[in-house]
């Protein structure tokens, strides 16, 4: 026999497509793209980017804060208003994080005196990361360092050489956490995809300082690259793992008469009308209530039935030699009345994406329909995160690679 329909268990479109948004709405959906701001000045344009932002900000802000905003700036940089290799690459994206965060401390307190240094080392996430974890501590701590010596050639290549074989040692240790020690995560996922984005354009401006071969950045960028498409793998198996759904339950029709609610008692029947008989319960959904209350009425010709026990004691119904019984009393019937008080929650389903990512929602479908809506999910999930960016960060042809070891571009502003 060819099943079909409903018989399938499979959810219609619009069921998957209303859970998602369920998801989307409550912020729950998982991102592990990367952040605009390093697809941004980790790339060839960097200099019109950091330049654009410098123009931009300066804008905003009153004379008087221009003026407070260019002085910390030419502290912060040591006394200097050009930076070496200031537009390109990780220069550049330091840069950009000086800016924003003296235009914040200026627009709040007019000026920066004595509090920047303490409120750089206070920023919690740094390109969607925790500054707190690992590798997110040591690229802020690389960021912070490079603006004061970016004009010291030989203290930024010493420099740039320490962190770049820092962040190796922990993006490996972290990739082995999550391979082989079952760390898989959102949150590991973005961290591993920030700092091997971090990491190889660390390594491309060892290459501008000729602290290291060319081939050593080709190679890191083939590293990445496979690497980056076995965790994704690694990711989706850990979304079927842990997606779960439950419907919101069908609310039973409220009845007027216990004899309503439930069958008669001690029902004798032939074989050939077992399959007629439905015992009406509460918890039978409104959807069938009526096929059960005309079927049990089909069967009282064939079906001798003793009167109803008056503590509703148990249904049976024979067939030769099995017996099937349920027993029914009057506890239940109180009891359910007398939780109606946690009803609304009891009466909602359940969405949990991975751990602590998870919302109650009111979607109703047919519970066999749940594991092929967990794969569904699964599926709209990965095909709405922006992979193709991200893959493409370590997809550079060799023409574009070659462009970026020869950006070569100060930064410089007014001081007046």
């Amino acid at each position: 026999m060819i099943l079909t329909g409903r018989s399938l268990c499979l959810p219609s479109p619009v069921t998957v497509q209303e859970l998602f948004f369920v998801a989307r709405d409550a912020g729950i959906i998982p991102d592990i793209s990367l952040d605009p701001v390093l697809t941004t000045f980790l790339s060839l344009d960097s200099s019109a980017a950091l330049q654009h932002q410098y123009v931009s900000l300066q804008r905003s802000m009153s004379s008087e804060q221009q003026t407070a905003f260019r002085n910390s700036l030419t502290e912060e940089l040591g006394g200097s208003s050009r930076v070496t290799n200031g537009g390109v690459g990780v220069v550049a994206l330091a840069l950009s994080i000086l800016f924003d965060q003296i235009s914040q401390q200026v627009r709040v307190n007019g000026s920066t005196e004595g509090d920047l240094s303490a409120h750089r080392f206070q920023t919690k996430r740094i390109f969607g990361i925790s500054s707190s974890s690992r590798i997110g501590r040591i690229i802020k701590s690389y960021l912070h360092h490079i603006p004061g010596i970016a004009n010291n050639p030989e203290k930024i290549a010493e420099t740039t050489e320490l962190y770049d074989n820092w962040l190796k040692l922990e993006i490996i240790d972290h990739y082995e956490r999550m391979t082989t020690k079952k760390r898989m995560s959102t949150l590991s996922m973005q961290q591993w995809l920030v700092g091997a984005a971090v990491h190889l354009h660390i390594r491309i401006h060892q290459i501008r300082l000729h602290s290291v071969p060319s081939g050593s950045a080709e190679s890191l960028r083939r590293s990445y690259k496979t690497g980056f498409g076995q965790l994704i793998q690694g990711y989706t198996a850990y979304l079927f793992r842990n997606i779960r759904e439950t419907p919101r339950p069908r609310k039973p029709r409220a009845r007027t008469r216990q004899n309503d609610i439930f069958s008669i008692t001690n029902m004798t029947c032939s074989s050939d009308q077992l399959f007629n008989i439905s015992l009406v319960d509460p918890s039978v959904s409104a959807d069938n209530e009526t096929t059960t209350t005309n079927s049990t009425g089909d069967t009282s010709k064939s079906c001798k039935r003793d009167a109803p026990s008056e503590d509703f004691g148990p249904s049976v119904i024979k067939e030769g030699n099995e017996t099937i019984v349920r027993v029914v009393n009057k506890k239940e019937v109180n009891g359910s009345s007398e939780n109606s008080i946690g009803e609304d929650v009891s009466q909602l389903g359940l969405l949990v994406i991975e751990p602590h990512r998870n919302v109650s929602h009111s979607v109703q479908h047919h519970p066999c329909e749940s594991p092929a809506i967990q794969q569904a999910l699964v599926t709209r999930i990965m095909n709405a995160l922006d992979l193709v960016q991200s893959k493409n960060f370590f997809l550079h042809s060799e023409r574009v690679l070659h462009s970026l070891f020869k950006q070569r571009e100060d930064f410089e502003f007014t001081t007046e």
